[in-house]
């Protein structure tokens, strides 16, 4: 097992140290779990092709939330939707 240690940044960044991300690649999606206290990172390219799916469907939807909260969002007719809901 390894073990370090990093800090957050005023922007809310973490470094991992460079010993843990060997196998990272730059711009690689990381899968970050909280629970309770324990945060656990996993590459997003490990996780099975069903389970990718419904987290980058879960984290548009969350995105789509937040344009909706901010009152940025915009209306599609349903064609323009389900055409761009493919896409994701």
């Amino acid at each position: 097992m390894d073990v370090g240690i990093t800090r957050m940044s005023s922007k809310g960044q973490i470094v991992i140290p460079a010993s843990m991300r060997t196998d990272l690649q730059e711009g690689e999606k990381i899968l970050i779990i909280r629970n309770g206290e324990r945060y656990i990172l996993k590459p997003l390219a490990e996780l099975e092709p069903a389970l990718q799916e419904d987290i980058l469907f879960a984290e548009k939807t969350e995105q789509a939330f937040e344009e909706y909260k901010k009152g940025t969002f915009t209306t599609k007719k349903e064609r323009e939707f389900i055409d761009e809901m493919g896409s994701w």
